[in-house]
């Protein structure tokens, strides 16, 4: 459960898995948000297309039908691996579906059998569709497998999802028989391999709120400080975001208060270490640093990406002056300062991750 990733965010999960990556036309800003909602998102759900040829799917997932609007995804994975985007928001992929498969996928435990449809799927899932007629005889290529793989554990990896995040349609909507011609176990099997240690277990049993106890079942507290997030949070203890929702029961991961106490796996975790200010004269041009990228990928982590077309990276960009000017106009604390340079105040709002 999570505020959707940035359209930027979103690519450059894909591309730091490896996969390659095809932008069709405006992608980031085409999408059916006018119909309905989209987000908290929840999961990612695999579909296949029932065509044949790159260039009739791509367009048919990006324009649609008479019957139903494009996109109808917001990524099509073509036979030869490669991931065209071709809509970002809600997209007419999903469906109704059941509302007890959602909550599994929330909980990430095993789905039952979907047996209702009333459930908004198009708000909660993001959605690839699969270049492949359907029949269960139409050949699924080993790198076309490789890519799903590498597509589903990108979004995990991005908001700390285990592998029961990833679902097949036929799962979520009564009737669907996608995707055909593999199992979504070993769909899910492959992504589990893929994100290894970050992939989100079982709950771990509770042996209190103080640092006793030995091995992994151990917790301690942390108390929530301002702009603390708890992706950072999660990172600074070398957790998941998943793992400290079911340690503490979290209803809405993106909704912390400040003085909050949480669980969070290990003995005696560290407290949450941030870059210290590196000064306004830090940021011109020519700048290149560790610590801009740094500062980049939480901008896009608190949803200030938007003008970022590649990157964030470590080159100070005037896309990086505009982002954190809409950080600075989102504050009333901070307003007065927005000229997009990083002051002190600017940067301990920020938060950044130290380097």
């Amino acid at each position: 459960m999570a505020k959707p990733l940035s359209a930027a965010a979103f690519l450059k999960a894909l591309k730091d898995e490896g996969l390659k990556v095809v932008e069709v036309g405006s992608w980031r800003t085409h999408n059916r948000e006018g119909h309905g909602a989209w987000g908290p998102v929840h999961g990612v759900m695999i579909h296949h297309t029932v065509t044949k040829g790159t260039k009739d799917t791509v367009d048919i997932c990006r324009n649609g039908h008479a019957s139903l609007p494009g996109p109808l995804c917001h990524g099509v994975i073509a036979k030869d691996g490669t991931v065209y985007l071709v809509g970002y928001g809600r997209a007419n992929h999903a469906g109704l579906g059941d509302d007890d498969v959602l909550q599994a996928v929330i909980d990430e435990k095993p789905v039952p059998t979907d047996n209702e449809a009333n459930t908004d799927g198009n708000a909660r899932f993001y959605g690839f569709e699969c270049e492949n007629l359907g029949d269960g005889k139409d050949p699924w290529p080993a790198v076309q497998l490789k890519a799903i793989e590498k597509a589903a554990a990108a979004l995990c990896r991005a908001h700390g999802w285990g592998e029961r995040s990833v679902i097949g349609h036929l799962e979520w909507q009564p009737g669907k028989i996608d995707p055909k011609g593999f199992t979504m176990a070993s769909m899910r099997s492959r992504v589990k391999d893929r994100l290894g240690d970050s992939s989100p277990g079982p709950s771990k049993p509770d042996s209190g709120s103080g640092s006793s106890g030995s091995g992994s079942s151990s917790t301690t507290t942390y108390t929530v400080k301002k702009g603390d997030t708890l992706s950072v949070i999660a990172s600074a203890h070398k957790t998941t975001v998943a793992t400290l929702v079911k340690l503490n029961g979290l209803k809405d991961p993106d909704k912390l208060s400040v003085g909050q106490k949480l669980k969070v796996p290990g003995k005696a975790a560290p407290a949450v270490q941030y870059e210290p200010f590196p000064g306004a004269a830090f940021f011109h041009g020519g700048r290149h640093s560790a610590i801009v990228t740094a500062m980049g990928r939480r901008l896009v982590a608190l949803g200030f990406g938007r003008h970022y077309t590649n990157g964030p990276g470590p080159d100070w960009t005037n896309a990086d002056k505009a982002n954190v000017r809409d950080f600075q106009l989102s504050r009333p604390d901070l307003a007065g300062d927005a000229d997009g340079i990083p002051g002190p105040k600017t940067w301990a709002a920020l938060k950044v991750p130290k380097v």
